[in-house]
């Protein structure tokens, strides 16, 4: 997973005003803490990610995947997350929305092991883990939605995750600026629904939410 570039901001929000803003239970505070512990303690040997400040981790990692929830429903939901890495940010989701049913899926086979762990340690009974290629893994039931962080271009996406996504459901690609030739590339019978802004506190960045669902 190709990762935001590392541009610090000095104006980081604590984790708990955070989910006070989203209108999150102050008890999701716990778990999100435990899960970046472990984080932590796994990338000083399996190099999960390239960011070791915790600091750090909070605002790109917890931040920004939190940063999506205002375009998500807080009710049942099956989500799959392609590409999860170091569970960004499927796991985090998977964290505050206890109600959804979140598949983490990545083909490394080290942050697949990670995945796993996280799952047992903190409880997540609502998580499944999928060691696998996007293009080669079957599910149960399709999703309704599919979530990428980073994964690969747009195009790209869509299309390694086609078989996995419900009729009626919708890809959400997590990105940085939108290149308009990224959304020019996009299959015939495929639209783009929505380009949410998004903003993370601390991240001096762009960051975007599209939002692409089938057009026929």
């Amino acid at each position: 997973m190709t990762e935001p570039s590392h541009r610090r901001s000095p104006r980081a929000q604590p984790l708990p005003a955070m989910l006070q803003q989203l209108g999150l239970a102050p008890d999701r505070l716990a778990p999100l803490q435990a899960y970046l512990a472990e984080l932590a303690k796994w990338n000083r040997a399996y190099n999960l990610t390239a960011i070791r400040d915790p600091a750090e981790m909070v605002t790109r990692h917890v931040l920004d995947s939190l940063a999506v929830l205002p375009h998500l429903p807080g009710s049942s939901l099956r989500l799959l997350d392609v590409g999860s890495g170091g569970g960004m940010p499927g796991l985090v989701l998977a964290i505050v929305r206890p109600q959804w049913q979140v598949t983490v899926l990545d083909g490394n086979g080290k942050k697949a092991r990670f995945l796993r762990h996280a799952v047992r340690a903190l409880g997540l009974g609502n998580v499944e883990v999928a060691e696998a290629r996007v293009e080669d893994w079957q599910a149960p039931q399709p999703f309704d939605c599919i979530i990428s962080r980073a994964f690969a271009a747009l195009a790209e996406f869509v299309a390694l995750s086609e078989h996995l996504l419900a009729a009626d459901g919708r890809w959400l690609a997590m990105k940085g600026k939108v290149a308009p030739a990224e959304l020019a590339a996009l299959p015939a019978g495929r639209a783009i629904e929505a380009i949410h802004p998004l903003e993370v506190p601390g991240l001096a960045e762009a960051r975007s939410l599209v939002v692409v669902r089938r057009s026929q």
